[in-house]
């Protein structure tokens, strides 16, 4: 299932699961759900730091190079439950490939959650949060060094995320496949036509 409107309340109690995993997933879930089973999303950070949205491009412009994966079971207050467990995660090259490296370890997790019983953690440290990035954000920064160039255009190549952008006259310059080679960027620049409001 990969729609929100497909999870209902009835579906759940039809299947009676103790685990609903939920990878990738960015709608919120409601109690008449949470309270019918386990239900465990996967946030790329170490929480309680970097609870809320884009967590991957949240963490790259403040310099990391590397995360925790959490997979924690929901509760009524975002990304606040407590965790199963954490696994190391690279947050170096493209927004694409750090998800499809994070897919990988998320059904590691699902692998193991089955197989053993993990008690799941109370979370425990500072609190720190971050907003989800809007489209807007995606917009190069008039001022900025070669790598956070750089590592503005790469955590935004994925599919689903607005990609780096500049707007140049009547044309929106898309940004992608970004290389830092010899203190500079090297990236694949696509040209469209914007639209007249």
């Amino acid at each position: 299932m990969t729609e929100a409107e497909a999870l209902t309340a009835k579906y759940v109690k039809k299947l009676a699961p103790r685990y609903i995993f939920f990878p990738h997933w960015s709608s919120l879930v409601g109690c008449d759900i949470l309270n019918l089973a386990e239900c465990v999303c996967f946030h790329a950070s170490d929480v309680p730091f970097g609870r809320g949205g884009s967590p991957v491009q949240n963490l790259i412009i403040r310099g990391f190079a590397e995360t925790n994966l959490s997979a924690l079971r929901m509760v009524e207050e975002l990304d606040a439950g407590p965790v199963y467990t954490k696994r190391p995660l690279s947050l170096q090259g493209r927004g694409q490939d750090i998800f499809e490296r994070m897919a990988e370890v998320i059904w590691s997790i699902i692998e193991s959650m089955i197989s053993e019983d993990i008690t799941p953690v109370p979370q425990a440290g500072n609190k720190v949060f971050f907003t989800r990035r809007t489209p807007e954000q995606s917009e190069l920064p008039m001022v900025a060094g070669v790598i956070d160039l750089y590592n503005h255009i790469r955590m935004l190549d994925a599919e689903t995320y607005p990609t780096a952008f500049i707007n140049y006259g009547d044309f929106k310059l898309e940004f992608t496949t970004a290389e830092l080679r010899d203190s500079k960027v090297e990236a694949k620049v696509t040209f469209h036509k914007r639209i007249s409001k």
